[in-house]
């Protein structure tokens, strides 16, 4: 039905403003070129929400292998955050952040208090490795239906470089998963008497750069086993398998790099304890290593073992 004439040109405003802004980031980056804009029609009451999206397709004269993955750009109303959807997804990440932070992290100041302070012993190393595990199988089982159970703005992130998830629910998801972690740490806090909530930090003799490669090549690995078992199309059967496969790459990270670094792989359990403990020495490792390790392993898994034709594109619908 055809939309009002002041309705239709304030909507063809909004549309010219975004085409001609993603011609500008276009001439930025030099990834992508625009495809096409698509907006629903509302009803002739004038009652119906807006929906821009803006289509980016890769740049065809770049070699494949540095072409993006991301199959386009959602650019969204405010009136999409009264969507239940998106909503309920991020109260599910926001719960499974909780529980899982406050298993992992409880487990190192449990440790911490049966043993004087012995979490830096193989035990202890063993002893987060297990609860890790434990705690990731669970969460991510438990979400998977709801948000995906990704727990993890890496995680989150690499979905998104990949084209499995807005930008829109992205950040909802990391607002979600940060103050989520934050939680649980607040109430490891109160639960204990004011224990204090060890936060990530480097081992001696390792420096900064020295853990930024571990955080790049462990996160890869935790975001390939994510893309190899829970988002190609063809994994078949071997998707009953997801949580667990991706809980066990997690907890051998966690063995291979604790004792330099912490393994965080995940910026969100990192933040909360930073929060917690007010400690934020080289903090900016356990963002910056993860995201590239995530984007890393979503470029090369897309464009390496996901075929244009069986990508399952994203539908409007779920922006």
């Amino acid at each position: 039905m055809a939309l009002p004439t002041k309705r239709a040109m304030l909507l063809l405003e909004r549309v010219t403003e975004m085409v001609s802004h993603s011609k500008r980031v276009t001439r930025m980056n030099g990834w992508f070129k625009p495809q096409d804009i698509a907006f629903p029609a509302g009803d002739s009451s004038g009652g119906g929400e807006m929906l821009i999206v803006t289509s980016l397709k890769p740049r065809s004269d770049f070699p494949f292998w540095l072409e993006m993955p991301i199959s386009r750009i959602a650019i969204v109303s405010l009136a999409e955050a009264g969507r239940a959807g998106a909503l309920k997804a991020a109260i599910s990440e926001f719960i499974l952040a909780i529980i899982f932070v406050f298993a992992g992290e409880g487990s190192g100041m449990a440790f911490n208090k049966l043993t004087d302070n012995g979490s830096s012993t193989p035990a202890g190393l063993i002893s987060a490795a297990l609860a890790h595990v434990f705690g990731l199988v669970a969460v991510v089982s438990a979400g998977f239906h709801i948000s995906g159970g990704h727990v993890n703005p890496a995680v989150t992130f690499g979905t998104f470089v990949g084209g499995h998830i807005t930008l829109f629910r992205s950040i909802l998801h990391w607002i979600a998963q940060c103050l989520g972690s934050v939680v649980a740490c607040l109430l490891h806090q109160f639960s204990t008497g004011g224990l204090e909530t060890p936060a990530f930090s480097l081992s001696s003799g390792v420096s900064a750069w020295n853990a930024l490669v571990f955080e790049i090549v462990m996160t890869f690995g935790l975001l390939y086993t994510v893309y190899a078992t829970a988002l190609d199309p063809k994994k078949g059967d071997i998707g009953i398998l997801a949580p667990m496969t991706i809980a066990c790459i997690a907890g051998a990270n966690i063995l291979a790099g604790g004792a330099f670094e912490g393994a965080s792989m995940n910026p969100a359990i990192s933040f909360g304890p930073a929060v917690a403990s007010r400690s934020w020495d080289s903090h900016w490792v356990y963002w910056l290593g993860p995201f590239l390790g995530a984007s890393i392993a979503a470029i090369v898994y897309n464009n390496l073992f996901i075929k244009p034709s069986t990508h399952e594109t994203l539908p409007s619908s779920e922006i």
